[in-house]
């Protein structure tokens, strides 16, 4: 199996490294010094040339999002540290800022010098209060050293970095809904366009980043655009963490180059194959918004242009976030969506009717099913609502934000996959996998 490459995890062993003293003993913010030798042209430059695409899910180039942002606009510019991970099954920015908080802020620092923000938010999730109080920490740090506040090592460059502690919503995580957020109101995802560069935080131009994409940029202004092109796969050049959980024996965080490693690696080499020998049923691939894949799948290679979105490969699935969700034949898939399906429900902003009426809904059905209670017209309406939210891995979907798809193509692909285990739930009136369930009531 293809070793470890680690890029932005190669010093997650390093103790105290939220010391900026530590941290700069391994070369830290030399890049942050390079970075202000060079114009903010230059830097986005760098970093296009570099293949570096956003790690949150959509993988569009990191540089050509900076480079929407205006050069001499009337109004402040700012940055966006998208810090709010709340995707079931992934785990990876928290551990960036558990590990190596110096690193983000370094990233943050150059994106906004780049983008020509005056200032910088670092919104974090609500449940991760050690790692708000940690990053205050750093930032405080950092400003006493003059890398934050007026003037950065004499560059004439200005930028004040604060953070912002979410509430623990899901929706947060969509860039327009964390801009609503952290303005104080209800985060209630925006119609795009106007897009976050053109106007965002305070009707101003906004680029919003993650955590794992801001955390590559000091290497890449250290070592240079071929080098890091040189790293993974053509289209999607770098590494990528991927976040193992499930029934597993060793799960954790894998930072693996891009294009190098088959699902089945993960599973049974990073991840040391399955917890007491079971046998696989199913990996959920990229987080709780993608479809489920089988046994026969999982020699594809991890690479996103292998999959239909977002490299409209050959695989017809969702990349993802990286969290890969392993489920032994134990586990029943009625029960496993309908898990994911309450997550959903739960977490809707309510802003737009598919998404408020039809996420509880199709959850409600599920439900039925699990415990017994659902008839033959569940299935069909259980895919008719899921297929007029969002089209099935399509550009096709109803909602103002992709929440609608997220819940969506679960449903789609539990449904169409594992057909056969629904419709055994609603004939025998039981769940055949666990069956403590109640039974149907019939007549």
């Amino acid at each position: 199996m293809p070793e470890e490459f680690k890029i932005i995890t190669n010093l997650f062993d390093v103790d105290n490294l939220q010391d900026i003293n530590v941290y700069k003993s391994y070369d830290g913010y030399q890049a942050l010094e390079k970075a202000l030798q060079m114009s903010p042209d230059e830097v986005i430059e760098t970093v296009q040339e570099s293949g570096l695409a956003g790690r949150g899910g959509a993988w569009f180039s990191a540089g050509m999002k900076w480079s929407f942002m205006p050069k001499d606009a009337p109004v402040p510019s700012y940055l966006c540290v998208n810090a709010d991970e709340s995707e079931p099954g992934t785990f990876k920015d928290r551990q960036l800022l558990e590990n190596n908080p110096h690193q983000l802020l370094e990233g943050a620092i150059i994106a906004s010098y780049a983008i020509r923000a005056k200032a910088a938010y670092i919104y974090i999730r609500g449940e991760m209060w050690e790692e708000l109080e940690m990053m205050e920490q750093c930032i405080s740090q950092a400003r006493d050293a003059g890398l934050v506040g007026k003037n950065i090592l004499g560059s004439g460059f200005d930028l004040e970095v604060y953070t912002h502690p979410g509430a623990g919503a899901y929706i947060c995580g969509e860039e327009t809904g964390l801009m609503q957020s952290l303005e104080g109101k209800r985060a209630e995802p925006r119609v795009k366009p106007p897009f976050p560069a053109q106007k965002g935080i305070f009707d101003c131009p906004t680029t919003v980043n993650n955590v794992q994409t801001l955390s590559y940029v000091p290497h890449i202004i250290n070592q240079g655009a071929d080098w890091f092109k040189g790293i993974g796969s053509e289209r999607y050049p770098g590494t990528f963490i991927f976040c193992l959980s499930g029934n597993v024996k060793k799960p954790g965080l894998f930072e693996l180059e891009i294009g190098k490693a088959t699902m089945r690696e993960l599973i049974y080499d990073y991840a040391g194959g399955l917890y007491e020998g079971r046998e696989l049923k199913a990996v959920i691939p990229g987080g709780a918004s993608t479809a489920p894949m089988t046994p026969d799948q999982i020699d594809i290679v991890m690479d996103p242009s292998n999959f239909l979105l977002p490299g409209r490969g050959e695989f017809k699935g969702m990349f993802g976030t990286g969290g890969i969700i392993v489920m032994d034949d134990t586990v029943c898939m009625v029960d496993a969506l309908l898990n994911l399906m309450n997550f959903f429900a739960h977490e809707s902003c309510g802003q737009c009717t598919p998404c408020r009426e039809g996420c509880p809904w199709t959850r409600d059905i599920v439900w039925r099913i699990e415990h017994g209670q659902g008839t033959a017209e569940d299935l069909d309406t259980l895919m008719e609502v899921a297929d007029n939210v969002a089209g099935f891995l399509s550009p096709r979907y109803s909602t103002i934000c992709l929440f609608g798809p997220a819940f969506s193509y679960p449903i789609q692909g539990f449904v169409e996959t594992f057909r056969s285990e629904f419709e055994a739930h609603i004939e025998q009136g039981c769940c055949p996998i666990h069956q403590d369930k109640s039974i149907k009531v019939l007549g």
